[in-house]
Parts: structure tokens; sequence; C-alpha cells
């Protein structure tokens, strides 16, 4: 019997759960990934917002894509 004190497998015990907090706050706060793909047809779908490219030039370059 250990007594009043933890003894070595309360110390790890302890230490899997800071782990596994450490764990579940990083995965909350992280930035999500996002892939290329969606990000260039966002600067695509901008540009043809402020007319840069016109409704021909951006289909073909979101069929491009989509390839």
């Amino acid at each position: 019997m250990v007594g009043w004190t933890m003894g070595l497998e309360g110390w790890l015990w302890m230490g899997v759960w800071v782990l596994a907090l450490v764990a579940m706050v990083w995965l909350l706060v992280r930035e999500p990934r996002r892939s290329g793909r969606d990000e260039a047809l966002d600067t695509l779908r901008s540009r043809l917002a402020r007319g840069e490219i016109s409704r021909d030039e951006f289909e073909a370059a979101r069929r491009l894509l989509d390839s």
C-alpha cells in the first residue's frame, strides 16, 4: 500500500492526463489547414469579383483546378 503519497503510477497517470489535456487544447486552438486548391479557387473568385478576369477565364481556370 502506498499510503498518502501517490507513488510512481500516480505520477505517470497524472502525466498522461496532462498530455491528453494539452493535446485537446492544441487541437481546438490550432488553425485549420486548408488545401491549396481551395485557396486557389478563393483567389479566382476574388479576381472575378474585382473584374480582373472575365467569366470565361474564371471557368477555364476552375476547370483546370478541378482536373
